[in-house]
Parts: C-alpha cells; structure tokens; sequence
C-alpha cells in the first residue's frame, strides 16, 4: 500500500534540468518554500490518459487554482527533461510548472517510485496529487494500488474541490473554425476581448474537415461555437449570446 505523507515535509532533491540552451539546478525548497504548491504527478509524458485528460484539466483550471490562493501547478513525472521540455510544448500548457524527476529521487523519496518494468518504462513514479503549503504536504491523493494505470482522484476537480468547494469553474469553449474565415476571427476576438479562454477546432488540421463538422455539430457553416455544451451557433449568434447576458 501506497503511504499518504500528510503532515511531512517533501523530500529534499535537487533536480537538473534544461532552460533554453542551459542546465540549471532547482531544489526542493525554491519550489516549494513560502509558497502554496499543487503538484500533481503521472506516469509518463506524451501516454494517452497524462495527455488527454490529466495535464489539460490542471491547465485549463489553472487561473481558478490562482484566484484561490495556488502560487503554483507542478506536473512531475519520471523523463528526463528534454522530454518533458517537448511535452509542455506539445500541450502548450503554458500556465503549469513541468518538473522533470529524471533519476526518480523526489519519487522515491516520497515512496511513489514504482516498478512498471512490464510495459517497458522501468521505474516511474505512481499517479497522485498534493496541496504542498511552504514545504509540507497538507493534503495528497494517491491513486488505489491497483493493476494498470487508475485515475480516480488526482484530478484536478478534485484538489480543487478540497481548496474550495465553491470556487467558480471557468465555461468550457469550443469553437470550431477554417483558415481565412473572416467571421471566425471575428468569433475568436469577441472571446478574447471578454477574456473567454476557448478550444479552437480547426478544419484542414488532422484530418478535420466539413464532413466531421457536419458530423459533430449538424452544421456546414463555420464559426460553430460551443458554450458549456450548448451550440451557440455563428458570431452573430455569439454577439447576441453577450447581448443577452450585458
């Protein structure tokens, strides 16, 4: 079983990584010291549930986290740290910290390290989060200790939730769009000036094209536009929607 370390200190480490052209050492106190800290940390980057789901919920709530008192968003996990230099980029989670725990000392320091040697990975770290205040663990949730890769409670929602109950979650936003359409930069920047964070889903970019736009939003006209699941519709429909709302 999988120890909590509510209450403890994080391990002291100091973590080579790689910023622009240079190595640099950060430890475990300027992560950490005077600060309030959520890490959260997963198996590996680039695998389907740590990009799909894991990493972009923490980005996207990332501001919520801030409003409510979260200096900082670490996502941890056992690469090295070109790897994890290309992941952020890939994922262009600008708002989390990525922490390369290359030899796997913070990991085992904080008994997470584990052995997936069956999927060829060697040791990597197991999938948990943790609300760290100046050095110490107030609050961890560690996946069950169970086969495979269980993503139940180190989500995002979840720290939140503990944070705070009430905070308010930001609207989720899809726009789907084609390249030159006037009236989809028109969409975006009534978004954007309104300080609306959005998806945007762009036809002729892997493989999108108006066949999956027909097939997704029963439309064949872009800008689509999608607010908490409802189907908003073009940007004239959108300035309405902010009419209607002022």
């Amino acid at each position: 079983m999988l120890a909590n370390r509510e209450g403890q200190r994080v391990p002291q480490v100091t973590f080579n990584l790689r910023e622009g052209d240079k190595w640099v050492q950060v430890t475990t106190d300027d992560l950490f010291a005077n600060k309030t800290v959520v890490l959260f940390a997963l198996p590996g980057a680039f695998t389907p549930t740590c990009s799909s789901t894991h990493l972009p919920r923490y980005n996207e709530l990332a501001p919520v986290f801030k409003a409510n008192g979260v200096d900082d968003i670490i996502c941890l996990s056992v690469n090295d740290t070109f790897v994890m230099n290309a992941w952020k980029e890939d994922q262009k989670a600008d708002n989390i910290h990525f922490l390369a725990d290359g030899n796997g000392d913070f990991s085992e320091g904080m008994g997470m390290l584990v052995e997936k040697k069956d999927l060829g990975f060697g040791k990597r770290t197991w999938r948990y989060s943790m609300l760290v205040k100046n050095g110490i663990i107030e609050k961890m949730y560690i996946e069950p200790d169970v086969p495979g890769d269980p993503f139940q409670v180190s989500d995002a929602d979840t720290m939140l939730n503990h944070i705070n109950a009430e905070a308010k979650l930001p609207q989720r936003v899809t726009v789907f769009s084609k390249p030159g359409c006037p009236h989809c930069a028109r969409a975006h920047k009534l978004l954007t000036d309104r300080g609306v964070s959005f998806e945007s889903i762009t036809l002729g970019v892997n493989g999108l094209s108006y066949s999956s736009l027909q097939a997704v939003t029963g439309m064949g006209t872009t800008p689509q536009v999608y607010i908490d699941g409802e189907r908003i519709g073009g940007a004239d429909d959108l300035e309405a929607y902010f009419a209607a709302q002022a």
